[in-house]
């Protein structure tokens, strides 16, 4: 299979940088993204510092990060093969008590975040003729926990998933794929030690590794013939949970 270069955002930590590790470890060429200089610079060290690894910090929501990471791509490695747009954040707070800073903090790093770091990467896909955008989404965008007021976050990612469908849509004649994952809890830092206790919310009664997000980003990165799909990795979160 041929070298890629695939450029991940919010690959600091978590799922990020387990997609990044699994896209170096089978020899494509990776640049990675990060708000945080300090943690982008950490991550770069402890992933090689290799040849085959670029780094740029920014803030996705703004489009000249993407065109950064466009530009170093390019200069580096020749190609923008595949974009996968990870970087995102999730939090919970009633309705009633959303106002508008806290829910633009989600419409700007998780929607606009996608769709301009996307709109900077497609034009160089065009002139290649061929390339991938693969999304991360969730499964709760169509299954509701009353439970859980986050309807800030899980708009935000709904709108994720919309713009999916019609991208791939609108570039599908261009040989442009794209489509969207849409993990379950996942075992990364952000749920330190207390990821275990939601693995009822999934069918298998447990909850995810990095690389059961990372293999299926993988599958989907090299594939010629999905688009527009939302692919559910979650255990069957989204299908249903354990009562007991």
């Amino acid at each position: 299979m041929k070298k890629q270069t695939i450029v991940v955002t919010g690959a600091a930590s978590g799922i990020g940088k387990g997609i990044a590790k699994y896209f170096l470890d089978k020899g494509d060429n990776v640049v990675i993204n990060s708000l945080s200089l300090e943690a982008l610079e950490e991550t770069f060290n402890e992933l090689g510092a290799g040849d085959n690894l670029a780094m740029v910090a920014g803030d996705v929501s703004d489009k000249q990060t993407g065109e950064q990471l466009l530009k170093a791509a390019i200069e580096k490695f020749g190609s923008v093969d595949v974009l996968i747009n990870n970087a995102g954040i999730f939090d919970s707070r009633p309705f009633l008590e959303v106002d508008e800073d806290y829910l633009n903090k989600f419409l700007n790093t998780n929607f606009k975040g996608t769709y301009f770091t996307t709109q900077a990467i497609i034009p160089q896909m065009l002139d290649q003729k061929d390339g991938v955008v693969i999304n991360i989404g969730t499964p709760l965008v169509t299954h509701g926990f009353g439970g859980l007021p986050a309807t800030a976050a899980i708009s935000s990612k709904g709108a994720i998933h919309a713009l999916t469908v019609q991208l791939a849509a609108e570039f599908g004649k261009q040989n442009i794929r794209i489509n969207t994952i849409a993990p379950g809890i996942i075992r990364t830092p952000m749920h330190g030690d207390n990821a275990d206790q939601s693995a009822g919310l999934h069918l298998l009664n447990r909850v995810g590794e990095i690389d059961d997000i990372a293999e299926m980003v993988y599958t989907v990165a090299k594939s010629n013939f999905i688009t527009g799909s939302i692919i559910n990795v979650d255990g069957g979160k989204g299908a249903g949970r354990n009562l007991s």
